[in-house]
């Protein structure tokens, strides 16, 4: 089939929608449903895949996600490179609620989660940066231009949840160095480097975690409400973003998959998930 869209935009809590009036593409994969139907439309000239990793209801926590089906559905549209909003909470007081971040490195804490595509043979793609190198700078520089703040760098760990850590548990991962604690990340950047696309994460601080002793610790109401109240400034740097990112690819993530033997075909993707069907939708989050 033709492509669909060349950027796609994956939300996170509190971020359901992108733009009006898009067009709603429903299908399925090899590996099930993807958590919603794909919303498309066109932003800055760019076309733009928009899917909420938990679902527009937030009904999948998680650990639930279909992160292989989410990815793959993206990919099999046309998509080759990937905004991720996220909340993430902090381990540094000078991190606090409502930064920015762009992280760089990525420690995974998960545990029983699928994380590959490649179920037979012995496929090892490269991880040592996890995040697309060329994506970052486009972040770091759509923020500089739209005057806002954003901090380039850190290291993100990402915990199984759903539960928040323990004060022992935030304490130690401090104590690593990390900047950062999501329970999304992962498999989401390792599934996009084994499809070669280009994933970047945008991280908005929500809390600061429970090791740093400030209060009762990080409670689930209080981390939507920071999003909510930073959502249309982190609206505004994904918008600000897209029409900047490369339109022709030329990073490592490219390669990612040279020099590898696939159990799968993956130059066929395109043609392999099921054919989506296409609607006009005008709902919104």
């Amino acid at each position: 089939m033709d492509d669909i869209a060349e950027i796609g935009v994956i939300g996170g809590s509190g971020f359901y929608s992108l733009a009006e009036n898009a067009r709603e593409v429903a299908l399925t994969t090899p590996y099930g449903e993807p958590s919603d139907p794909l919303t498309v439309a066109e932003i800055a000239g760019r076309r733009v895949a928009f899917l909420p990793r938990h679902g527009r209801d937030h009904r999948y926590p998680p650990h639930r996600i279909n992160y292989r089906a989410n990815l793959w559905a993206l990919r099999s549209i046309g998509v080759r490179q990937i905004l991720a909003p996220c909340a993430v909470g902090s381990f540094r007081q000078e991190l606090g609620p409502g930064v920015v971040v762009v992280p760089d490195q990525l420690v995974d804490r998960t545990s029983g989660r699928v994380q590959t595509y490649y179920d037979v043979s012995a496929v090892h793609v490269p991880f040592a940066d996890p995040y697309c190198p060329a994506g970052r700078e486009t972040v770091l520089e759509a923020a500089a231009a739209t005057g806002q703040d954003c901090v380039d760098g850190g290291t993100m760990v990402v915990i199984e949840g759903p539960r928040f850590s323990s004060r022992a548990e935030s304490q130690w991962y401090a104590a690593q160095g990390w900047s950062l604690v999501n329970m999304t990340g992962h498999p989401e950047a390792v599934l996009a480097r084994e499809l070669a696309m280009c994933y970047v994460p945008v991280a908005l601080v929500t809390d600061l975690d429970a090791g740093l002793g400030v209060g009762s610790g990080v409670r689930q109401d209080e981390v939507f409400q920071i999003f909510h109240r930073n959502l249309a400034r982190l609206r505004a740097l994904v918008l600000a973003t897209v029409g900047r990112l490369p339109r022709h690819r030329d990073c490592l993530c490219t390669r990612a998959l040279d020099g590898i033997d696939l159990p799968l075909d993956v130059p066929g993707l395109d043609q392999a998930a099921a054919m989506p069907s296409i609607a006009t939708s005008h709902s919104s989050s």
